[in-house]
């Protein structure tokens, strides 16, 4: 596919628009599930949910099966298997969204490491302001009940794990588009949605005390509207549409006039955070999201200023 130059098209600013609203609400989503499922349940069924009945109907990707499998362990069980354990054990939806985001950076050394793809200062610079907004949120922690705000350093610990996962995949689907250049991102992202449903599965049964009683259609039936609501969410809207969404955008247009749309992704998952959920957030955290926003800034829009 051809990238496209000039000014976005009407269509593809709306795609990327909704993207940003699809994964900010994402964050709340997850929330929900967590309240009936755990963290493995609820991966499983996402990825299933993602996967089924798109496999039926759409083809395989034409790239190598390799591609497929790592997208899916790193994006599906890294991603969000760090992630969801995160939210079930102490990490609020609306700082989540804004550590994820760290995945920028994440993705930048590993492309150092594996794409030998150069840090300029812009990256440099990032990398300092995301650092000061760690400190921050370690700040947070250190004061007198610092976890009353709804985060422990386990789920802050394991929330940038997830961000770091999010990075590898990254820098497979690069791989995967370098050496299949006409691969379709949305036959990608549905086969690949396959890959992290066992795993899951596995993980639940050996580590979920509970994980016998969905063996039982009881307990199928028990589980509330509002967390199979959340399940087809996290896997049609947030993942197939928005990551197909989101592909597609990427292969149509230069990486630097994608990745700022990016940045409204912590502000709508902020927004959703305080709004729905009711959370908040302390002064510390506070300066830590505007730390790590502005290392965003810095990073996705420095090229355009002229910071080389």
């Amino acid at each position: 596919m051809t990238t496209l130059a000039g000014p976005m098209r009407a269509r593809d600013l709306l795609a990327a628009l909704a993207v940003v609203v699809l994964w900010g609400v994402n964050f709340v989503a997850m929330k929900w599930g967590l309240r009936s499922f755990t963290p493995f349940q609820l991966g499983a069924m996402r990825y299933l949910c993602a996967a089924l009945p798109l496999v039926l109907l759409v083809r395989a990707p034409r790239t190598h099966w390799r591609w497929v499998l790592l997208f899916g362990l790193f994006q599906g069980v890294g991603q969000f298997g760090f992630l969801f354990v995160a939210l079930k054990m102490g990490m609020t939806a609306a700082l989540a969204s804004v550590l994820m985001q760290t995945q920028v950076f994440f993705t930048a050394l590993f492309g150092f490491g594996v794409l030998r793809e150069r840090p300029g200062r812009p990256l440099l610079l990032g990398l300092g302001l995301a650092g000061l907004g760690l400190l921050c949120f370690a700040m947070n922690q250190l004061q007198p009940g610092g976890t009353a705000a709804g985060t422990t350093v386990a789920g802050l610990l394991l929330t940038l794990c997830g961000a770091a996962s999010w990075a590898a995949s990254n820098i497979v689907s690069r791989l995967a588009q370098k050496a299949s250049p006409g691969y379709e991102p949305f036959s990608f992202v549905v086969w690949s949605s396959l890959v992290p449903v066992l795993p899951f599965i596995v993980l639940s049964f050996v580590a979920d005390p509970d994980a016998a009683r969905w063996l039982d259609p009881a307990s199928w039936a028990a589980v509330p509207l509002v967390a199979w609501l959340s399940v087809a969410y996290l896997g049609w809207a947030a993942t197939v549409l928005g990551y197909g969404l989101w592909t597609s955008l990427l292969k149509r247009y230069p990486a630097n006039r994608v990745a700022p749309f990016s940045l409204g992704v912590p502000v709508v998952g902020m927004a959703a955070g305080l709004w729905v959920l009711g959370e908040v957030v302390t002064a510390w955290q506070w300066a830590g999201v505007a730390c790590v926003v502005a290392a965003l800034v810095c990073v996705v829009l420095g090229p355009r200023w002229g910071i080389k």
